[in-house]
């Protein structure tokens, strides 16, 4: 009996964590559309900017890439996928916060 319980408990945890990441994940997503980051890029395509996946490819495993992420929206730059610029954000445009989650979004895809 105790050996039950302990496996239903495991398997409702597990059923809370996977909504609770899906629920960020779906917020994230959110996040990225509202601040029209989608005008310019796509999941798994390219547009005018390169897809969210080819980003995630890029920077996995890199420490280092959230903030130079954070800093590349927040500023723009060109050169890291080719001669179209990607333009400055500003706060008022999307947080901090919410350019955290965005990046922490587009990096965890695969």
């Amino acid at each position: 009996m105790k050996q039950k319980l302990q496996n239903s408990l495991l398997l409702t945890l597990a059923a809370g964590t996977m909504l609770i990441a899906a629920s960020s994940a779906h917020a994230s997503e959110a996040i990225v559309k509202k601040a029209r980051c989608v005008a310019c890029h796509a999941v798994d395509q390219k547009r005018v900017g390169p897809a969210y996946k080819d980003v995630a490819a890029r920077y996995k495993g890199d420490a280092k890439a959230p903030a130079m992420l954070f800093e590349k929206v927040r500023h723009g730059g060109s050169g890291h996928w080719g001669e179209v610029p990607m333009t400055p954000h500003s706060p008022a445009q999307i947080s901090d916060d919410d350019l955290k989650a965005a990046i922490a979004w587009v990096l965890s895809l695969q």
